[in-house]
């Protein structure tokens, strides 16, 4: 039966099934296929409800809504500024800046599409105006923008805490190193790549010298208020002052002043749009949320992650080998599944395996949000790609074979991040 459920289940994907339903109608199979398989359908809808009422998930649909209300309020664009003032005349300190921005908006929205959306569709014409080739830079902001599920707060993590029964606290302290080693990464592929492809510094000066007619004091003033955003939130986190649920709501209040009252970005008129897109935003996850509880409850039922912890066991011995292979598991997943539903569902068959072999499930947790993020970017999901696409106009495959090299450097950190777990617990041990 299991094998049998798991077919329908890929069936229902290839079909363009919506996740949600797909993930819940999968859940209800067992007891429709065996009289033996007692669980009903209001047992499924219990555990759909009681999976979604918990207070740590209210940091998403507030992340989700802080994060739209930076965008819409243009703090991108301050935070681009700071950097370019700083390195845009520099070998590849345009795109260095746009690295770090991807960066520094990842720490306030917690969302990869949101990142891209957000830092494109400022610096994408800014990049084309010095010059840059076009398919280089869509590629590099829909790459970078995977920064914004490692570096925290991450509404990934925030998930896998709540699947995995961890801290979420410790979890974004885990992210930060790994979130600035892949920085780093993408920063050295982009000074290759201007090193070898050149620049318009004419282009380039001509930008810059517009930033730097204004004094530094200027600039860094009016970019202070976007750079201390992170600074607060993982500050009221990290100090005990605040919960991540508390430090979400305060990052709505924040971002909301700023927007509002301090660059005039925004208007009180322009609240009840964003209000609506971020309900769009979230109501969605919310759904497939609640179904993959409901899943994975079904499959511990089943016993499939007893089964697969069993299996691994007896074929492989080697920590390094069941790495590996959960790697590659992960990878294709996030090839063709959203990254809330491959947490919620994945999380409870993969950790108790990984956990035989002695794998800390704070570095696992790591291990599979990187994972995934390296599904952004990745056909046929691939949403970052989707989002850069719409931005520039770029057909997608193309960006996906521009952004190759940078997904290969993606992969080699994911491996030294995946072997050397001090890389993620430093921070926290």
């Amino acid at each position: 039966m299991t094998f049998l459920i798991i077919i329908l289940f890929i069936i229902m994907l290839c079909l363009a099934v919506p996740i949600g339903l797909a993930v819940a109608g999968t859940s209800i199979l067992p007891s429709l296929m065996s009289d033996s398989f007692t669980v009903s359908g209001p047992f499924i809808l219990r555990s759909m409800l009681g999976g979604v009422n918990q207070t740590t998930l209210l940091a998403i649909p507030l992340f989700v809504l802080s994060g739209i209300i930076m965008a819409r309020g243009s703090v991108s664009k301050k935070l681009f500024d700071v950097f370019a003032y700083f390195i845009g005349k520099r070998t590849a300190g345009i795109p260095c800046a746009v690295v770090i921005t991807c960066l520094f908006f990842g720490a306030i929205s917690g969302s990869a599409p949101a990142t891209v959306a957000a830092v494109g569709s400022m610096t994408i014409p800014i990049m084309l105006e010095m010059g840059y080739n076009k398919k280089f830079t869509v590629a590099l902001v829909a790459v970078s923008g995977g920064l914004g599920v490692i570096i925290p707060p991450s509404i990934p993590f925030i998930l896998y805490a709540q699947a995995a029964g961890v801290s979420v606290s410790d979890l974004f302290m885990a992210g930060i190193i790994p979130g600035f080693l892949i920085a780093f990464i993408l920063m050295g592929y982009s000074w290759v790549y201007c090193k070898v492809n050149g620049e318009d510094k004419k282009a380039i000066n001509r930008v810059v010298n517009e930033l730097h007619k204004e004094k530094f004091i200027k600039v860094l003033s009016s970019s202070i208020w976007a750079l201390i955003t992170p600074i607060i939130i993982l500050g009221c986190i990290y100090s005990g002052i605040t919960s991540p649920t508390e430090a979400a709501a305060i990052a709505v209040f924040y971002s909301l002043v700023i927007s509002l009252f301090v660059y005039r970005t925004l208007r009180f008129q322009d609240l009840w749009g964003i209000f609506i897109e971020a309900v769009r935003t979230y109501g969605p996850v919310l759904f497939i949320l609640a179904a993959s509880v409901a899943f994975s409850r079904i499959l511990t039922l089943m016993q499939i992650p007893q089964g697969l912890s069993t299996w691994i066991t007896n074929d492989f011995s080697n920590m390094g080998i069941i790495l590996l292979v959960i790697n590659i598991i992960l990878l294709f997943v996030g090839m063709i599944m959203d990254t809330t539903p491959a947490i919620m569902i994945l999380t409870p068959i993969l950790l108790p395996a990984a956990q035989l072999f002695g794998v800390d499930p704070i570095h696992f947790g790591i291990i599979m949000v990187v994972n995934l993020a390296v599904g952004f970017v990745t056909p046929p999901i691939g949403v970052n790609l989707f989002v850069a696409s719409s931005l520039s106009n770029v057909p997608v495959m193309e960006l996906a074979r521009k952004a190759a090299p940078m997904i290969v450097l993606f992969l080699v950190a994911l491996l030294l991040i995946t072997f050397i777990p001090s890389i993620s617990l430093a921070l926290i041990d």
